[in-house]
């Protein structure tokens, strides 16, 4: 066999296992991307339950209500067209209030009540802790006087 052939053979065998490489690395990515349901998605979606998801809104305000047991507590996850009822046991995160979004890994039960395993509680971009809601960060803005030289 000439070289020429031999070369040829080679690099469309490499480029064959080059995009076989690809298409398992997007079929990957495909699985294991976490995006979530909103509430509407999840209504039009049809789960069945027990399947592991992921469902993000904004906390209905008045909707948070806590059980006895003082870790337990349901809420009501919305969007602009749907609701979800949520229940989780465990502690809560410092910014999950009434009003805010939320972010919930868990599974539908077969009452269409979506069990949360963790929460995540997000904030908008004007967040400031509480513990520095009362400092005036103006004047450090405008001094010169900084710790890089």
């Amino acid at each position: 066999m000439k070289q020429k052939h031999q070369r040829l053979i080679l690099v469309m065998v490499a480029l064959v296992a080059l995009i076989g490489a690809a298409l398992l690395a997007a079929s990957a990515l495909r699985e294991e991307a976490s995006y979530f349901y909103t509430p509407a998605t999840l209504a039009k979606a049809k789960v069945e339950p027990g399947k592991a998801i992921r469902l993000g809104g904004m906390v209905q305000n008045g909707s948070i209500k806590r059980a006895a047991d003082g870790v337990t507590v349901s809420f009501i996850v919305q969007d602009r067209d749907a609701v979800q009822t949520v229940s989780y046991t465990g502690i809560t995160p410092d910014l999950f209030v009434e009003g805010s979004g939320v972010v919930a890994d868990g599974k539908l039960d077969k009452g269409g009540v979506f069990v949360a395993e963790s929460l995540l509680a997000k904030h908008d971009e004007n967040y400031v802790p509480r513990e520095l809601k009362d400092i005036d960060m103006s004047a450090a803005e405008h001094t010169k006087d900084t710790l890089a030289k």
